[in-house]
């Protein structure tokens, strides 16, 4: 019996941290719970990452509708079985682009319902308020997502991508939100600007260090089409490469201002390309990319009924402003209708036609790829590249601005001319 004026002295409660016997480790749960088999663990955190506009969202996007399908014969994804679960989107930028690809996914689907829930803002995820406030959000709506998809990572993060201090950040608070909802976290990624750069995420190697899994997308070529790579599988094999393909679709009862159909692009598995296909030089492959450059670099410009328009005079200049630009006399022969030069090359092709002093893109796969180019081009990209796009004056055949250009461009010509006349005079010997 304590005597009543006697302190007891409070016994501290002792904590552990869970040490197992490998008997106890061993009998835990051996086999791998899929979302999809062999690309999307449950539970896990994954980036998937690769150049601006080379259809990392339409890849994330095809992933998650046919998740969220409330019909079951359409989750199967590229032959892998799936399991069905409740997707949370959080798309920082491109929210309208956004819509449209849903609808048209889901019209060339024939799925009138998906379980899919979406932000349509963003905020910087790395701070632990935000991850507290958008937790607690999900938690009132009684949401139960099995994926949160961050789209993209430079928009819901404040930090210095190089930073792995900052990284760590970030990183935990998708830890956070893995812990609080037993879902996986999928970071839509960039890689860099740089050549040895396009098939790895941009910035700190902290990213990579602390994902399960990774995926890289890599643009399409007149030799190859869409290419999704595993180039991390932390708990599993890598699984085989897979190849797509963008297909047009026109939104049923979705129009322009214009009264011209709404369109957008899915994705469609397509065949794995051949090496030899793949090793070849491709002349038409450079010269729609030549194209495309010019036509992004000119303001995106369209004639009345919808078809990207470049002008000659256009095509000459930004070839000579290029890296390793060719000379005035080569840029001009590249705009003949020569089998064997650019333009002749992509008229054979039956890509291009001439349409007043230049050309336009007839074709549809073509001018839908290219559209979305423009509309989704990281911002971040754009402040990089020389200048700043003219804004798309969605007519590219008004008289005062054609005048313009050729008189700013036949400027720039005879100025070169006159450049290159007064060097050859000063190098003649006295």
């Amino acid at each position: 019996m304590i005597p009543n004026n006697q302190v007891v002295a409070k016994v501290p409660t002792k904590k552990y941290l869970g040490i197992q016997s490998i008997e106890e480790f061993l009998a835990g749960e051996v086999a791998i719970p899929w979302l999809i088999d062999g690309w999307i663990q449950e539970n896990c955190l994954m980036m998937v990452h690769g150049p601006s506009a080379s259809g990392k969202t339409f890849l994330v996007l095809d992933w998650c509708l046919r998740l969220s399908a409330m019909e079951m014969q359409h989750r199967n994804w590229c032959g892998h079985k799936t399991k069905s679960c409740q997707v949370l989107y959080l798309v920082g930028e491109g929210q309208k682009g956004l819509r449209t690809r849903i609808r048209a996914w889901q019209q060339h689907h024939r799925v009138s319902e998906n379980d899919f829930h979406v932000l349509p803002k963003a905020d910087d995820l790395d701070r632990e308020e935000v991850v507290d406030v958008l937790s607690d959000e999900v938690g009132q709506l009684g949401l139960r997502p099995g994926i949160i998809v961050v789209d993209t990572l430079h928009r819901y993060f404040s930090g210095d991508e190089n930073s792995a201090r900052d990284a760590k950040a970030m990183l935990e608070s998708c830890a956070k939100l893995m812990d609080r909802f037993d879902c996986t976290v999928i970071l839509v990624h960039h890689t860099g600007l740089a050549a040895d750069a396009q098939h790895r995420a941009r910035g700190s190697s902290a990213w990579r260090g602390a994902l399960d899994i990774e995926v890289s997308v890599k643009p399409p070529s007149s030799a190859r089409p869409i290419s999704i790579l595993q180039k991390k599988m932390k708990d599993a094999e890598q699984a085989q490469s897979r190849f797509f393909k963008l297909q047009p679709v026109s939104i049923n009862g979705w129009f322009r201002e214009n009264g011209q159909p709404i369109t957008s692009v899915v994705l469609v598995e397509t065949e794995r390309p051949s090496k030899q296909a793949s090793r070849k030089p491709n002349i038409l492959d450079r010269s729609k990319k030549r194209l495309e450059g010019c036509w992004l670099a000119d303001g995106n410009r369209y004639t009345k009924d919808g078809k990207p328009y470049v002008a000659k005079l256009d095509l000459v200049k930004y070839l000579q402003e290029q890296p390793n630009g060719l000379a005035l006399s080569t840029a001009r022969r590249e705009t003949q209708p020569d089998a064997n030069r650019m333009i002749g090359v992509l008229m054979t092709a039956q890509l291009i036609k001439p349409l007043d002093k230049g050309w336009i893109i007839v074709n549809e796969e073509w001018t839908s790829v290219i559209s979305l180019i423009a509309k989704n081009t990281d911002p971040e990209d754009k402040k990089r590249t020389k200048g700043q796009l003219r804004t798309n004056p969605n007519c590219p055949l008004k008289k005062s601005q054609k005048n313009n250009n050729l008189r700013e461009i036949s400027k720039n010509h005879k100025n070169q001319e006159a450049k290159s006349a007064i060097g050859q005079t000063r190098t003649k010997p006295l």
